[in-house]
């Protein structure tokens, strides 16, 4: 009774001490708050940008200006970092291997991902749960882990050195992932479309490709944003795995130091040929990616 009444005083000592502010006082005060939130936001920008931006002024600049003096812009602007990757085969199709096997990943994933998550999602038989919770436990070991058995199988079989080899060692860490998120989406639709559209006729199929997946094309734009950023940013496993004709660029990015130092504007021009790449799949998937997130298990 007491804890009530204090609570009692206490509010209405806060609205006595609201109704004296006069309405410029509080427009001043949300103006402060407005301020003070837009500097916080500032500060996390230029923090977050910062890196990047200064990764593209090196990659603007010659080694000499690296390492002479900081500038904050480049005094002997040059785009000589840039054309020596594009002309040197060994620079630029590191690009093209890692994106065919990103692609490739992303493709096999997605096609078994997507019936297994509706399996998931619709149905209920024996040790679904566990099946599903083993599915996740794939994600709990390193890559580290299955890089000898990876290099000892497709050494025997000949897949090493290939852009399939990757793609489908890449798909032991993400096609759990992919069902698991697929499954929220699909959970959330309910059955009774299914019902309604056999009624109607519709074969599987034709109901899976036509109704279904329009229905979870946010989950899918999740799913594959996840993917791509998983096999693009993944070393371990792609460098062990290839050697020369598939090598991707993380690879080829370490090769820069010679016996002269280090080549650190060739080696900033690459790093922002790489981030290229992902900004280009967040701008395609942007919409996607922001229902995904509202609405699904993510």
């Amino acid at each position: 009774m007491s804890y009530q009444l204090e609570n009692t005083q206490q509010g209405e000592k806060y609205n006595t001490i609201f109704s004296r502010t006069t309405p410029a006082q509080r427009r001043k005060r949300n103006a402060r708050t407005k301020l003070r939130s837009r500097l916080l936001l500032g500060v996390y920008l230029l923090l977050m940008i910062l890196p990047i931006y200064w990764l593209l002024n090196m990659s603007l600049q010659t080694n000499s200006e690296i390492l002479g003096s900081m500038t904050m812009w480049p005094e002997n602007l040059t785009f000589d970092n840039y054309i020596g990757i594009f002309t040197d085969s060994s620079w630029y199709m590191g690009y093209v291997n890692s994106i065919a096997y990103v692609l490739m990943n992303m493709l096999i994933t997605i096609c078994v991902a997507l019936p297994a998550a509706y399996a998931f999602s619709r149905y209920s038989f024996i040790g679904d749960k566990h099946l599903f919770f083993w599915l996740l436990t794939n994600l709990m070991a390193p890559p580290a882990v299955f890089l000898l058995p990876y290099f000892q199988l497709y050494y025997s079989v000949g897949l090493f050195d290939t852009h399939i080899a990757v793609a489908l060692a890449h798909c032991l860490f993400n096609i759990p992932l992919a069902i698991w998120i697929l499954e929220g989406f699909m959970s959330s639709v309910p059955k009774e479309i299914d019902e309604t559209a056999y009624i109607d006729g519709y074969s599987f199929p034709r109901f899976f490709i036509k109704i279904f997946i329009p229905m979870i094309r946010s989950g899918i734009g999740v799913t594959l944003f996840f993917l791509f950023m998983f096999s693009w940013v993944e070393l371990l496993l792609a460098r062990t795995l290839t050697a020369t004709e598939a090598q991707p660029i993380g690879m080829i990015m370490t090769r820069t130091s010679t016996a002269s130092g280090i080549d650190w504007g060739t080696l900033a021009a690459a790093g922002v040929l790489t981030i290229l790449p992902g900004i280009l799949v967040v701008y395609f998937v942007r919409n996607h990616i922001a229902k995904g997130f509202a609405l699904g298990r993510t």
